[in-house]
């Protein structure tokens, strides 16, 4: 049976739409957390797939409709992967601009002239009276130590992906989504979900 609608488990405008920008070809009906009024899910895992799977499991059972969670974060090599599963929390209110000078300036203090970081992105696939399905994406890159570009939301201005001179905030929704830790993993989604013409 085609997946007919989806629950978007996240309150962050910005991610919705560039989730349902990806999934618009599919005829599939999306609904954000914030539609539905549902409630935020306290982040208690370690890492991004226990994250992505707390968020899926508990907005199905809430709403009682196919969820679907990402859990994604930036992680620098020079900070030991930090922020990682802490990205969306680095800085008080979610305040980007904080967290990027924040970045920048534990990069500059550590002395470490080795910026190399990765985006990382795993999704959590809930429907009802199944298991949860998994899908991971990751694209390296690197930090800059000033912003870049004014698309994108969260580090963009400040991460450039490997074979790029841009940083993602210098890239179009589309070009973004061709290459990034989100874009491969929904690029799994979709052949899994849409294309192979399994059973859901």
């Amino acid at each position: 049976m085609p997946l007919k609608e989806l629950v978007i488990a996240s309150h962050n405008r910005g991610k919705i739409e560039e989730i349902t920008k990806m999934l618009s070809p599919f005829g599939v009906k999306i609904f954000s957390a914030e539609e539905l009024k549902l409630p935020d899910v306290e982040e208690t895992g370690t890492t991004f797939a226990e994250n992505a799977g707390l968020k899926a499991e508990q907005l199905s059972a809430f709403c009682g409709k196919p969820c679907l969670a990402d859990d994604s974060g930036l992680c620098v090599d020079a900070l030991g992967g930090r922020p990682g599963v802490y990205s969306a929390r680095y800085a008080p209110n979610r305040d980007f601009d904080l967290a990027m000078k924040k970045l920048i300036n534990e990069l500059e203090e550590s002395g470490n002239p080795d910026w190399s970081a990765h985006f990382s992105c795993m999704l959590a696939l809930k429907i009802p009276g199944q298991e949860c399905r998994f899908f991971e994406g990751r694209v390296n890159g690197k930090i800059i130590s000033e912003r870049r570009g004014s698309l994108g939301f969260g580090f963009d201005p400040i991460f450039v992906p490997d074979g790029f001179e841009q940083t993602f905030a210098e890239m179009s929704g589309e070009e973004k989504s061709a290459i990034s830790h989100r874009g491969r993993a929904f690029a799994k989604f979709i052949k899994e979900v849409f294309q192979t013409g399994k059973n859901i």
